[in-house]
């Protein structure tokens, strides 16, 4: 059963046996969000894969990261992105940042998966990052960190954070807490992917040669 402790990308259903790491981040700054996963999965001590996505664009303003049970996180992404994109349809008008975060806390809530959740983007309202446990809770913050890796990532975010951050500013945060998590947590790691959401351009992901760039400047 779904415990609430940080959780990783599980490569089997015997989710209760088998205990994996991950790390995953949002954070805000001043005009957008920044978020961003690690690559590697594992099972117990084992390396299963070097290159998982857990990173999700779900609309064109909100991304979904993941952690936990790869089968329930891969097809929470396919129905966000279908049931953010019918709304839009329907609307023609994007759904919120919040309404996502709701969306997708509702589809947990007496179905349960084995998951760790960041729903991260902008909207009129700002930008928003909203971290979803397994049984549905969702929480509101500045800046958000989950998986196995997350301890890491919280004292060097705890550290370093502060509200009127530039876009600059916060890349460089995410992935210097990325890379503390790979360092320290032995479930983390195999490099990582980043992406910046912002009211103009929308979300874009960066590309491996901007991610090697940032690491080389910290």
């Amino acid at each position: 059963m779904p415990t609430g402790k940080p959780v990783g990308v599980v490569m089997a259903p015997e989710a209760d046996v088998i205990k994996t790491g991950t790390s995953t981040v949002g954070i805000t700054f001043n005009g957008g969000v920044v978020v961003g996963a690690d690559h590697r999965a594992t099972m117990g001590n084992f390396i299963a894969n070097k290159n998982v996505k857990k990173l999700f664009k779900i609309s064109g303003r909100v991304a979904l990261t993941t952690a936990g049970l790869v089968g329930h996180a891969q097809s929470l992404a396919r129905m966000l992105t279908a049931e953010l994109a019918l709304y839009e349809l329907k609307r023609d008008n994007p759904m919120t940042v919040q309404g996502a975060a709701t969306l997708t806390a509702n589809i947990l809530v007496g179905r349960p998966h084995y998951v760790q959740l960041l729903i991260v983007g902008v909207d009129e309202s700002g930008p928003s990052v909203y971290s979803i446990d397994s049984a549905g809770g969702s929480i509101p913050d500045l800046y958000c960190a989950t998986g196995s890796g997350s301890p890491f990532m919280y004292g060097v975010l705890e550290d370093q954070f502060s509200k009127d951050m530039t876009q600059k500013e916060a890349t460089s945060l995410a992935a210097k807490a990325l890379l503390a998590s790979a360092q320290r947590d032995s479930a983390s790691g195999n490099g990582m992917d980043l992406a910046v959401i912002t009211m103009k351009d929308g979300y874009v992901q960066l590309t491996n040669e901007e991610i090697s760039d940032i690491l080389a400047n910290l």
